[in-house]
């Protein structure tokens, strides 16, 4: 398959607020403290410092924020601070973690790259010295033949420089792009292996329904309830897009508010996201928005895709900042629209609402201090089973195995839950600690609050060093699939749908979905 392209016309749209748009029901005061805390305590966007490929100051350099570019140009548009040193170093750990992943990483060539350059960059500094010699000696009394001699070594030492300096910065930029296919390392407790080798975090969650009636499928119910049409979308606009109807679409709103208003008890600041953002911002975030199996759409003639998750433009918020650690964390919860390309999904595990072109999701978002990062895991994993608790679904949490983590993941438990018409379990949602391969990609620092150091220089003060954030992503509400277990687990011998209880406020008070009178 080819890269997906897309070619849009700008429409002039309007949009009413987010709360408006979606709330049908008034949020208590108590879960609006969040709102504030946004932009609160953040630095204004800065050039941020990039360990290059030392851990010596000589290699620390300065990066200007991303700049956007119509053009594909050879040089990559942005670099990570990427740790070569420590990739060298822990070389066979690395080299492991490459092969229980199944990534197809070349770490042979990021070292051989990496040794190339770091002697490229002593034979360059051993030039600048030379040519610092030289200038010194000029500034004494000298023969007309030995400046004339001084004169013709610094213009040969310059095009020497010139020449290496440009060998210099190609080396950087194609380590760059090399290293870039290097995954996250691993938590130690990950199973090792496919799938199947993934370990059951927490046994199930309730029970399955015991139906006394021939059971429907969700696409069966939608067709009869006149709640979803997936010819007519097919039609429009291809394989794997739908219409909701009716009361499908007070459900797909009231998954989404009620989702909000539990997450927001937890001091997640609501969002909603841009859902085109430039392609820089995908990769940085750990995705490919381009090759043959791209779960990304890219739109023709641009360097913009449209997002796949909301995960994205959050994660590009705080990009190239420094934050204080007194913000920390900083808790999201985005409501955006989803677009996959759904690249090599076929069978009947793919059909109806399970896997779709577009769609809608709730995402929550953290950044924190790294050594929080696992407890925030924990809690956004806990989040999630409450949620699914709550709407009296009967599911189990999974820690995937090494292959079945993105590159970005340093560990991920995803739950699964019965899905009756299927007659499987299904994924509903997924917890990702990221730690900080993100933030190393987006420039995403903190100061830490330590007492300022004074130097012994004029008693000048001396600031703590910047560290990079942890970041993690976690689902709240993908709508398609939790659409797929409400309706398949909560259908009646009559045709009718219940709505579960959390979620009647939210519906206007519609109880249950009954069959349309012909």
């Amino acid at each position: 398959m080819g890269l997906h392209t897309l070619r849009l016309a700008t429409v002039p749209l309007t949009f009413s607020t987010f709360t408006s748009r979606l709330f049908l029901k008034p949020i208590p005061p108590n879960t609006l403290q969040t709102l504030g805390q946004f932009s609160r305590h953040v630095h204004p966007r800065k050039p941020f410092l990039v360990r290059a490929f030392s851990a010596s100051p000589a290699a620390v350099q300065e990066i200007p924020p991303t700049q956007a570019s119509d053009s594909s140009a050879a040089r990559p548009q942005w670099k990570a601070s990427i740790d070569f040193k420590w990739i060298r170093d822990n070389k066979e750990a690395v080299e492991i973690n490459i092969k229980n992943r199944n990534s197809n990483a070349d770490l042979g060539g990021v070292i051989e790259l990496y040794e190339n350059m770091v002697n490229l960059q002593k034979e360059v500094e051993g030039i600048r010295e030379e040519r610092n010699n030289v200038a010194k000696k000029m500034k004494g009394k000298l023969e007309p033949s030995e400046r004339e001699r001084l004169v013709e070594e610094g213009k040969s030492l310059k095009e020497s420089l010139v020449t290496l300096e440009e060998d210099l910065v190609k080396l950087q930029d194609e380590l760059q792009q090399v290293a870039r296919s290097i995954p996250n390392m691993t938590h130690p407790d990950v199973p090792v292996g496919g799938e199947d080798s993934s370990a059951i975090r927490k046994e199930v969650v309730g029970s399955p329904r015991e139906f006394s009636f021939p059971i429907k499928d969700h696409l069966q119910l939608g067709k009869d309830l006149d709640l979803i049409d997936f010819d007519s979308a097919s039609e429009v606009s291809g394989s794997k897009f739908f219409y909701l109807k009716n009361e499908a679409v007070l459900l797909e709103m009231a998954l989404l508010n009620w989702t909000l208003s539990e997450v927001m008890k937890k001091g997640f600041t609501p969002l909603t996201t841009p859902e085109i953002v430039r392609s820089s911002i995908v990769e940085k975030c750990g995705f490919q928005p381009r090759g043959d199996n791209t779960q990304v759409y890219s739109i023709d003639g641009t360097d913009q895709c449209l997002i796949g998750t909301a995960e994205i433009p959050v994660g590009g918020i705080h990009m190239d900042s420094i934050l204080l650690e007194s913000a920390l964390p900083l808790k999201y919860i985005a409501f955006s629209h989803c677009f996959r390309t759904e690249a090599g999904a076929a069978g009947a595990a793919t059909k109806g609402l399970y896997r779709v072109h577009q769609f809608s999701k709730a995402e929550m978002f953290v950044l924190c201090r790294p050594e929080d990062s696992e407890t925030f895991h924990d809690e956004l994993i806990q989040i999630e089973e409450d949620l699914f608790t709550s709407l009296g679904l009967h599911f189990k949490t999974l820690d995937m195995a090494t292959a079945d983590l993105g590159a970005p993941a340093y560990r991920k438990f995803d739950i699964e839950a019965w899905m009756p018409g299927l007659g499987r379990y299904g994924e509903i949602s997924s917890a990702s600690n990221c730690t900080d391969y993100q933030s190393r990609r987006l420039g995403i620092r903190y100061r830490p609050s330590e007492p300022v150091q004074t130097g012994s220089k004029k008693g000048k003060a001396s600031l703590p060093a910047t560290k990079f954030v942890h970041t993690l992503n976690a689902t709240a509400c993908a709508v398609p699939r939790m659409m797929v277990c409400l309706l398949e687990n909560y259908q009646q011998d009559d045709g009718s749908v219940v709505i579960p209880e959390p979620l009647r406020p939210f519906m206007g008070g519609i109880e249950i979905i009954k069959p349309k009178l012909r």
